[in-house]
C-alpha cells in the first residue's frame, strides 16, 4: 500500500522524475568488484558499486543487477539504504543526487532536490549517509541535514548547524532519547537537537556535545556510540563520552543490524552485541584475498563484507574463517580506454594518457590489467599477470587466429596473449621497438606504442610516440619487424607524441592521428620508396591540427575526427598524387539552415557499420549515429535518454556478426544491440527469424529478420501465388527510411505489411534474394500466422 501511494504523490512533485527502463535494447557491463557500501533489506543484501548496484537473496543466491540500464544516473554513489517500511532502495551521490528504486518494479524515481539547489555550493552537496526515523529521512551531507519524506516523497527542512549557522560536514546522523545526534568534521564534533522542537532550522537549537572530528554516530538499544577520527570508539552518555575501545585502524562503516553494532575498518569487522561484547571479529584473509574491506552488514548466520577488489565476502558470523566471494560477471573497472570487439565478446582495457599523450596522468602509468568478455563470461586478467606492462592502451586481434591477441603498453612495449595468458612482453630487448628518444640525446626506459593493427597479409603494424621511427612492421611468421620514419612530415623524434588510430585502406596506405599537432599522416611503403602525406593545416580546411579519431568507410571514404569537429576525405586513392589535398565538412539543414555538423566538437571515436552508418563518440555531447553521409541523425544517445553512463566517450567497437555496439565511456561500459550485421560475401547462409511467425509475435514492431545477406542485395516478398508483397534493395531502402523492407547491412526487416500498406494475411510468403555483383540467388520460405 505504501508503494502505491507514493507512486501516486510522486506525479504532483516537480523534483521527481522517473527514468526509463531500457533493457530491450541495451545491456549494462558495470565492475562490481569495488564495492561503497553494502545495505540490508527485504530478505536481501544489497552491495553499490560506483555507479551501479547488486542484490543478494542469501536463500537462493539469486543476484540482480540495477544499473543505468534499469533506469540508475551513472553518477558516482556515496551510500546506499534500504526502507523496510516503504519496500525502496534509496540511493545517494557524491554530487547530491537521490535515487529511489522501487521493489519489483521497473520505475527509478530520480530527486534532485539537492544538487539543484543553488544555495550549496556543487563541493559540497555530497550525500553521506540515510538515517531513517519514523517516515523521515534524515540525510547527512558536506552542507549539514536535510530532511526527506518517504510518504510524501518530498523534501521538508535544511538544517545548516554550524556555529552561526554556517554549511559544516555531518558524516551520520542517528536518533536517541528524543534527540537527533549529528557526527561532524572540521573540528565540529558531536551535535544534537530535539526531535520535537519544530524549529531545527535555528542553529542554535542545536548543541554541541563536544568538540573534535567525529565520523560516525549510532544508537543501539539503550546505548549510543560515537566513532571519532582518531580511531576511537566511545559511548556517549548523557553528555559524557567514555572511550570504549582503539582501533588499529580508522572506522570506516559504523551502523547497527539486529540490534548488533557493526564496526567495519579495512583490515576488520568486528560484530557487538547489546552489552558490548564482541560478538564476531572477522579478519581479512591475505592469502586469498589482498584487499581492503569498506562496510558490512550481517543476516541470522552471516556476514556480509564490501571490499575493494572482491565484491562482498560471505563468511559465517559465528565462526568467519572461510570466505565466499559474491558479485555479477563483471569486467574489473568502470574506467574503459580502449575496446575491441569479436562475435560474441569484447576485450577492455584501462590504461590512460591525456590530451598530450601522457601516461604519468591520474596517477599513471597505471597499473591495471585486462578483461575479455567471452560468450556472456568475463575472462579478467590483473595487472599481477600481465607481465608488468603497464597503460595499456590499445587492442589488436590477429585475424587469421583469433586467440592471439596484441595489446599496446603506453610505456612497456607490447604484450601478446595466447589462449587468454598474457605470454610475451616485447619491448627493446627482444623486438625492433624503441625507447623514448628525447633531443638531448637522453634515452628513457619508456616504450609507448599506441594504436596498432593488422594488414590483408597478417602484419602487424605498430605505431609509437617519441622515437625516430614512429611506425613499424611485425611479422609473426618469421618474428622480423622492420621500421619507418614519419620525419619528412613530424619535426624529430620529439615532434610526436602518440597515435590514437591507425587504419589500412584497399592500397596498403596506413592513415595514423598524429599526435597534438599533425593531423592526419598517410603512409605506404611503395615498394622500398617510402610515400607519406600529411593533411593538418588550416589550408587543407582541417579545423585543428589534433586529429583524434578515423573510420574508412564502405566506399573508402576517410572520416576524421578532430579536436574541433568533423571532416571527410572523399578520394583517398590519389592522396599523394594531389598536391593540393583538401578535406571537406558536412553540412546539415537544420530548421532550414544550412549548418556544418558537429561543429566544434570533440571527436572521440568515429565507427562504421555494416551498413556504412556512422557512430561518432564526443567528449562532452554523448554519442551520434548517423547516416552513411551524414546527413541524418538516427540517434543521438546521452545520459538523458539512454542508458549511458556519461557523455564522454572515450571508444566504440562494434561485434557486426551480431550487430552489438560497445560503448567505453569515463564511468563504464554499456552495450547497444543495433541489430545491424556485417554483409556476407556470399548469400548461402541466409535465413530469416522468427520463422514461423506466430500470433503472440508484435511484426509491425519487432519485425521479421533476414540475416546473413550480401552487400548489394535485391530482396522480393511474395505470397505463395507469386503476387509482390515488398520489395527492397541495399542502397535504396536502408534502414530508419520507413519502408515496409528495409535493409541494414547484411540483416533486412520486414514490418509484416504489403504494397497497401496492410499487415498480410497467415500464409507462406516466399523471401527471393539476389545478388547484384554476382547474381548469386536463394529463396526462403516464411511462414505467418495471425
Amino acid at each position: 500500500m505504501f508503494k502505491k501511494l507514493i507512486v501516486f504523490i510522486s506525479f504532483i512533485i516537480p523534483f521527481c522524475f522517473y527514468a526509463q527502463d531500457f533493457s530491450a535494447s541495451w545491456q549494462g557491463h558495470f565492475s562490481y568488484y569495488n564495492i561503497k557500501e553494502v545495505a540490508q533489506g527485504n530478505n536481501k543484501v544489497y552491495a553499490a558499486s560506483e555507479n551501479a548496484i547488486f542484490s543478494i537473496d542469501p536463500a537462493t543466491n539469486q543476484l540482480d543487477q540495477i544499473t543505468t540500464i534499469n533506469g540508475l544516473s551513472g553518477e558516482t554513489i556515496s551510500t546506499i539504504y534500504y526502507s523496510e517500511t516503504y519496500e525502496l532502495l534509496v540511493v545517494g551521490y557524491e554530487n547530491g543526487l537521490m535515487e529511489i528504486v522501487f521493489d519489483n518494479d521497473d520505475n527509478v524515481l530520480t530527486i534532485v532536490g539537492i544538487i539543484d539547489k543553488p544555495t550549496i555550493p556543487p563541493t559540497s552537496k555530497r550525500i553521506n549517509h540515510f538515517n531513517s526515523y519514523d517516515n523521515l529521512i534524515y540525510i547527512s551531507t558536506n552542507y549539514g541535514i536535510s530532511v526527506f519524506d518517504l510518504a510524501r516523497l518530498e523534501f521538508g527542512d535544511t538544517y545548516f548547524i554550524g556555529d552561526g549557522g554556517t554549511q559544516i560536514q555531518v558524516n551520520q546522523t542517528t536518533v536517541y532519547q528524543d534527540y537527533i545526534y549529528a557526527a561532524c568534521s572540521g573540528g565540529n564534533g558531536l551535535r544534537r537537537a530535539l526531535t520535537t522542537n519544530t524549529n531545527l532550522i535555528d542553529f542554535s537549537n542545536w548543541q554541541t556535545i563536544t568538540s573534535g572530528n567525529f565520523t560516525g554516530v549510532e544508537s543501539q538499544l539503550d546505548n549510543l556510540y560515537a566513532v571519532r577520527s582518531d580511531k576511537r570508539l566511545f559511548k556517549v552518555d548523557n553528555s559524557v563520552l567514555t572511550e570504549m575501545f582503539l582501533y588499529a585502524d580508522q572506522p570506516l562503516d559504523f551502523r547497527v543490524v539486529n540490534d548488533n553494532l557493526i564496526v567495519t575498518t579495512k583490515n576488520n569487522v568486528f560484530v557487538y552485541d547489546s552489552d558490548f561484547s564482541l560478538l564476531s571479529q572477522t579478519v581479512m584473509d591475505t592469502n586469498n584475498f589482498s584487499t581492503e574491506f569498506t562496510s558490512a552488514t550481517i543476516d541470522s548466520d552471516f556476514i556480509y563484507t564490501g571490499t575493494k577488489n572482491f565484491g562482498v565476502l560471505k563468511t559465517e558470523l559465528l565462526n568467519p574463517v572461510a570466505f565466499e566471494e559474491i558479485h555479477p560477471e563483471s569486467p574489473l573497472l568502470n574506467t574503459p580506454f580502449s575496446l575491441q570487439a569479436t562475435a560474441n565478446g569484447v576485450w577492455v582495457v584501462y590504461g590512460e594518457y591525456d590530451l598530450f599523450y601522457n601516461p604519468y596522468t591520474n596517477g599513471g602509468p597505471h597499473r591495471r590489467g585486462i578483461s575479455h568478455l567471452n560468450r556472456e563470461e568475463w575472462i579478467n586478467t590483473p595487472y599481477s599477470e600481465v607481465l608488468g606492462a603497464r597503460s595499456l592502451n590499445a587492442i589488436s586481434i590477429n585475424p587469421f587466429n583469433n586467440n592471439q591477441v596484441f595489446i599496446s603498453s603506453f610505456f612497456s612495449g607490447l604484450l601478446e596473449i595466447k589462449d587468454e595468458i598474457p605470454t610475451i612482453l616485447y619491448d627493446d630487448t627482444n623486438s625492433g621497438l624503441e625507447p623514448l628518444d628525447l633531443s638531448n640525446n637522453q634515452v628513457v626506459d619508456d616504450i609507448r606504442v599506441g594504436a596498432t593493427t593488422f594488414d590483408s597479409n597478417g602484419l602487424l603494424w605498430t605505431t609509437s610516440g617519441i622515437v625516430n621511427n614512429q611506425i613499424k612492421s611485425f611479422n609473426l611468421s618469421n618474428n622480423q619487424w622492420r621500421s619507418y620514419t614519419l620525419n619528412t612530415i613530424i619535426s624529430g623524434a620529439e615532434g610526436n607524441n602518440g597515435f590514437k588510430d591507425i587504419i589500412i585502406d584497399s592500397n596498403g596506405t596506413k592513415w595514423m592521428t598524429a599526435g597534438y599537432s599533425y593531423g592526419v599522416i598517410a603512409f605506404n611503403e611503395n615498394g622500398g620508396n617510402p610515400l607519406v602525406k600529411g593533411i593538418y593545416s588550416e589550408e587543407q580546411n582541417m579545423p585543428f591540427t589534433f586529429a583524434s579519431a578515423l573510420a574508412l568507410d564502405r566506399r573508402n571514404q576517410l572520416w576524421i575526427g578532430t579536436y574541433r569537429g568533423l571532416r571527410v576525405l572523399y578520394n583517398t586513392s590519389n592522396v599523394f598524387d594531389n598536391g593540393n589535398i583538401e578535406v571537406d565538412e558536412i553540412i546539415i539543414e537544420e530548421d532550414g539552415i544550412a549548418k556544418e555538423l558537429l561543429y566544434q566538437q570533440y571527436i572521440t571515436d568515429i565507427k562504421v557499420d555494416g551498413s556504412n552508418n556512422k557512430w561518432i563518440g564526443t567528449s562532452d555531447s554523448g554519442l551520434f549515429y548517423l547516416s552513411s553521409d551524414g546527413q541524418k541523425t538516427i540517434y543521438h544517445f546521452t545520459t538523458d535518454n539512454s542508458p549511458l553512463p556519461s557523455n564522454s566517450i572515450r571508444d566504440i567497437s562494434i561485434d557486426d556478426v551480431n550487430g552489438i555496439v560497445y560503448i567505453a565511456t569515463t564511468r563504464g561500459l554499456v552495450s547497444f544491440r543495433s541489430g545491424s550485421s556485417g554483409a556476407l560475401e556470399t548469400l548461402e547462409n541466409a535465413y530469416a527469424y522468427p520463422n514461423p511467425v506466430r500470433p503472440g509475435f508484435d511484426i509491425v514492431e519487432k519485425k521479421v529478420k533476414i540475416k546473413d545477406i550480401s552487400e548489394n542485395v535485391n530482396i522480393k516478398i511474395t505470397d505463395i501465388e507469386g503476387n509482390l508483397v515488398a520489395e527492397g534493395q541495399s542502397r535504396t531502402n536502408q534502414r530508419y527510411s520507413g519502408y515496409n523492407l528495409e535493409i541494414d547491412g547484411g540483416t533486412a526487416y520486414w514490418n509484416g505489411k504489403n504494397l497497401a500498406n496492410n499487415v498480410v494475411a497467415s500464409g507462406v510468403y516466399l523471401v527471393m534474394l539476389s545478388d547484384l555483383d554476382t547474381y548469386e540467388t536463394k529463396v526462403l520460405k516464411i511462414m505467418v500466422v495471425r
